[in-house]
């Protein structure tokens, strides 16, 4: 399951670009809090701290147990706003949760074991989703889906209906293809220039000059 990390907030009352600007540069990032009717609440969390609790855990199906002003309250982070260019982080939003009703979340797919068609058949295995929507109870959150693949031939798929995840309930189209074994790429060979080469000289008259013609036609006296 979900490991559970620990932040510390505050309450902020002053907003806009020119208090976001102040909170950064005194190592603080602008935060909101909302969710289960409570209006949206203004916070701000140290980025130091913040940092050293996203390490390792998938930011957006992980169960946070924050601390406003001192009281406690489980939250999971809804979006992650980070500079365009710099791309740390400038901004969070934390939805709350409680621990006995059920939740939506993205969670990791992770796929496990090598293909029977990469190993014996120098296929290439291709990715193509990386996360599920599943819903379930903030408990039973999983840290990732692992996705057996050893038994994939060439040119045979896994799909969403192929997977099962307890305690919770998939939300992701069960027709979506997770991954595939593709046969292996043959190089083209480069197209054969065909060269033609060309007789040397001049071409050869055929037609003769029509004086000539003429006097040869002329009957001899």
């Amino acid at each position: 399951m979900a490991q559970t990390v620990l932040l510390t907030a505050e309450s902020r009352n002053d907003k806009g670009k020119g208090a976001a600007r102040k909170l950064r540069s005194q190592g603080r990032i602008p935060a909101v809090i909302y969710g289960h009717g409570r209006d949206p609440a203004a916070l701000s969390v140290s980025s130091m701290e913040l940092d050293r609790a996203l390490q390792g855990i998938s930011a957006e199906s992980t169960v946070i147990d924050l601390s406003v002003d001192g009281a406690g309250v489980q939250v999971l982070i809804r979006e992650i706003q980070r500079h365009p260019t710099r791309k740390n982080i400038t901004h969070v939003d934390f939805y709350e949760i409680h621990a006995g009703e059920m939740i939506t979340v993205d969670v990791p797919l992770r796929l496990v074991g090598s293909p029977e068609g990469v190993r014996n058949q120098g296929g290439v295995l291709e990715q193509f989703l990386r996360e599920l929507e599943i819903e379930v109870l903030p408990k039973d959150i999983p840290d990732h889906i692992d996705v057996d693949v050893t038994d994939l031939g060439i040119a045979q798929s896994l799909h969403v209906s192929d997977v099962s995840v307890p305690d919770a309930k998939i939300l992701s189209d069960p027709g979506q293809t997770i991954c595939t074994v593709v046969p292996p790429r043959v190089e083209e060979a480069p197209p054969t220039e065909v060269v033609v080469e060309e007789e040397a000289g001049e071409p050869e008259l055929i037609r003769k000059a029509k004086a000539e013609e003429e006097a040869e036609e002329e009957p001899e006296d």
